[in-house]
């Protein structure tokens, strides 16, 4: 049997109508009862040279196309709904959308003590917790390839927190040419063309309006190098707060990442970044000169520019799932 996500969520989901699946369940289910359409997929994922050969990679590829493929369903099945909680959940219902309507005040029970459970486990995470999800989030979900940048391993400490204003948590490189021809990369070499954007990434347990000013430009001056900087916060509390991470996006570009520690495939990006043209090798240079960590990622970078290899199993997602 071919791999069809669409028939396959169909199938799950009619068979316990009402029930109510996150798009987790659905892809554990579909490896469980499909596995030869699995091998097939991971199959091709071979001859396309972006290898599911993990089960870990299958799930949270599978995971991400159903969420991708949530407006397709919705339309193409008109029985097929979607709630708007976290984590997302789907299911398949007789009823009619007005009938749907009439149970609006029990729907928004469940939903807030989701998000009390959710607020719960979210108080037990640290923010170290949070970079191996991120690192996840960001292979998976943006094609992205990151490091970690311990502001520890630094040759000059300032005393606690003194580095928090010059290092990024977390760095990233994004191969622009993997999709591309042998004959575009052997010119583009030759041209001398932009082959990658360098990321960087400022990880935070909670932003609120109490210190949102602070860890905002914390990103911006430490995202100061790179081509596109992001704030990544596991929870944003409060309408004010976010409202002031758009006033301040709309003046400094940095982007924001809600990420979501339970299911990292919910997270998104609520505030796209404005990307810069070029990296500030000056400012990225101080890094270096600074920080193991930062010298290692410009090490990749630079090896990925001579082999045309990212080596995948050189950076931090990698080598968490190998």
């Amino acid at each position: 049997m071919r791999f069809s996500i669409q028939n396959f969520v169909r199938e799950m989901l009619r068979q316990e109508p009402e029930t109510r699946f996150t798009a987790r369940q659905i892809a554990e289910w579909i490896i469980e009862n499909f596995p030869e359409a699995v091998e097939d997929k991971r199959q091709r994922s071979r001859a396309r040279k972006t290898p599911l050969d993990t089960n870990h990679a299958m799930l949270q590829q599978i995971i991400a196309e159903i969420g991708a493929q949530r407006p397709n369903l919705e339309a193409k099945f008109s029985n097929l709904r979607t709630t708007e909680g976290r984590p997302r959940k789907y299911f398949w219902t007789t009823k009619s959308i007005e009938a749907e309507a009439s149970d609006v005040a029990e729907i928004d029970t469940v939903i807030s003590s989701s998000v009390l459970a959710l607020r719960d486990e979210t108080s037990r995470f640290s923010e170290h917790d949070l970079y191996p999800i991120l690192s996840e989030y960001l292979f998976n979900e943006l094609g992205i390839h990151s490091k970690r940048v311990d502001e520890r391993k630094s040759r000059n400490l300032r005393g606690k927190g003194g580095n928090k204003w010059l290092f990024p948590d977390l760095v990233g490189m994004e191969d622009l040419s993997k999709n591309w021809s042998r004959e575009t990369l052997e010119t583009a070499r030759e041209y001398q063309n932009k082959r990658s954007k360098l990321w960087s990434f400022e990880v935070k347990l909670i932003v609120n309006t109490s210190n949102v000013r602070e860890v905002y430009f914390q990103a911006v001056s430490n995202s100061s190098w790179a081509n596109v900087g992001y704030l990544v916060a596991s929870e944003i509390q409060g309408s004010r707060a976010l409202r002031e991470l758009q006033v301040l996006s709309n003046s400094h570009g940095i982007g924001v990442i809600k990420l979501d520690p339970e299911n990292v495939t919910e997270s998104q990006i609520l505030i796209p970044a404005n990307e810069r043209p070029d990296v500030d090798w000056d400012s990225a240079n101080r890094l270096i000169e600074e920080n193991k960590d930062f010298v290692e990622f410009i090490r990749l970078v630079r090896q990925f520019y001579q082999t045309g290899d990212p080596r995948p199993k050189d950076w931090d997602y990698h080598s968490i799932t190998s």
